[in-house]
């Protein structure tokens, strides 16, 4: 179903030709992210990111966005905790210029110190801007509980002190280090011609010199009890995240998990959102998401609700955790939770530009693209006694953490505390 190649340099390439499209989606991953960084240049893999698209030897940082808005398509970056991804998404026609401007931007990116000073203040803004957000900053909170004093319990972004002290030879050194061929994928999706796609990858990114493959500092987990940190904010609405440990993203028990989510909260018909907003009127925005890393993850749930109902929420969500640990799933809710799973995948599959984050993220991160049918049917073999053992090894104390920003008093956290127990 895809195409790969390995370039004489180790640059992997990956393509899937999809005829009935018009469309190319391309991205260029790079295996490096926050989790790589020493704690004092936390939030240079972002900082790097933004660089790029300042301008090259070839061209200003204008002269590449209108190379592609100018033919109709769209550039963009983003940077996880794993990855950075440099994407574009062009007609089919104009795969040349998309992957020559990509190759430029990761092989000539000029890093000048005026470009650096002037984008240090944006970043310092943007970080300013989401610790004003309780709605994305609790996440922030949380990802320290989960793991403290470690890369992934790091704002993304860095600090305004970390991003202060980033200096050029830094960039620099990191971009060297990193950006080599060993921790790269040209990841394509839409129409092509295979041939074309890799002579086209050959041209452009044969020059990046040889180097060694990343390495990032393994998560560790210590805890053994309930954690949680409140954050005081005098806001209209109190914004809670609960986090509990998972593991890796290749663990058996992966689709497991995905069904727990799918089930707790993954839509409007699950438990979570019924008897929280549905049946009781407690909240108005609740839901669950996994997160996953190489060798860590969490199962996390996020409510926006009235400080006043905090702990008789939690309450309620430690209840519907403990109801699945005890009592199966029955045949038409587990049923349904499939077909929503795999719904949901064949549905995001259609688009080029998410078909292609699927095929760079399993390369990038796991050296191979399982087909969709090949998840479909892992998908298959779950069972409801599946789901049970994993809520039984996820859903415990030892696991859990919460995070709160909003108008909670001292005498609330006491609340919380008591509370705060799956049993």
């Amino acid at each position: 179903m895809y195409e790969s190649i390995i370039l004489d340099n180790k640059t992997r390439c990956v393509g899937l030709n999809i005829p009935d499209r018009d469309s190319l989606s391309i991205g260029i991953w790079i295996k490096v992210g926050g989790r790589y960084e020493p704690q004092a240049k936390c939030g240079v893999s972002h900082f790097l990111e933004h660089l790029l698209f300042k301008g090259t030897t070839r061209r200003s940082g204008e002269e590449i966005k209108r190379a592609i808005e100018g033919r109709g398509g769209s550039i963009n970056g983003f940077t996880t905790e794993e990855f950075t991804c440099y994407l574009v998404k062009v007609l089919s026609r104009d795969m040349d210029i998309a992957l020559d401007i990509l190759s430029d931007m990761i092989l000539n990116s000029r890093l000048t110190l005026n470009d650096i000073e002037k984008e240090r203040t944006v970043i310092i803004e943007e970080i300013k801007m989401y610790k004003d957000l309780p709605m994305h900053y609790v996440h922030e909170l949380l990802a320290g509980l989960l793991w403290p004093n470690q890369p992934l319990g790091r704002f993304l972004a860095g600090t305004v002190e970390s991003v202060s002290k980033i200096k050029r030879r830094d960039i620099r050194s990191f971009k060297n280090r990193f950006y080599n061929p060993r921790n790269i994928v040209v990841a394509a999706c839409g129409k092509m011609q295979y041939r074309n796609f890799f002579t086209c990858c050959e041209k452009h990114f044969k020059k990046i010199p040889r180097s060694l493959k990343s390495t990032f500092r393994r998560a560790e987990v210590k805890q053994r009890k309930p954690q949680y940190k409140v954050l005081f904010r005098d806001t209209e609405q109190a914004h809670l995240s609960m986090g509990l440990h998972t593991f890796g993203r290749n663990d058996p028990d992966k689709h497991a998990l995905n069904f727990l989510h799918i089930i707790l909260g993954g839509n409007m018909s699950s438990r979570l959102f019924r008897e929280l907003r549905e049946k009781r009127g407690l909240v108005y925005e609740i839901g669950t998401h996994v997160k996953k890393f190489q060798d860590t993850g969490a199962f996390v749930i996020s409510v926006g609700l009235d400080d006043k109902k905090i702990p008789k929420t939690i309450e309620l969500i430690l209840r519907e955790l403990r109801k699945i640990k005890t009592k199966s799933v029955g045949a038409e809710e587990f049923n349904r939770a499939k077909e929503f799973y795999r719904g949901q995948l064949l549905l995001a599959l259609e688009d080029t530009s998410d078909h292609m984050l699927w095929m760079g993220e399993h390369m990038v991160g796991e050296d191979k693209i399982p087909t969709p049918q090949e998840i479909l049917d892992e998908i298959e073999k779950v069972t409801a006694d599946d789901l049970m053992r994993v809520a039984n090894r996820v859903f415990k104390n030892s696991r859990l953490n919460l995070a709160l920003i909003g108008p909670t008093k001292k005498t609330d956290e006491k609340k919380i505390e008591e509370v705060l127990t799956i049993r």
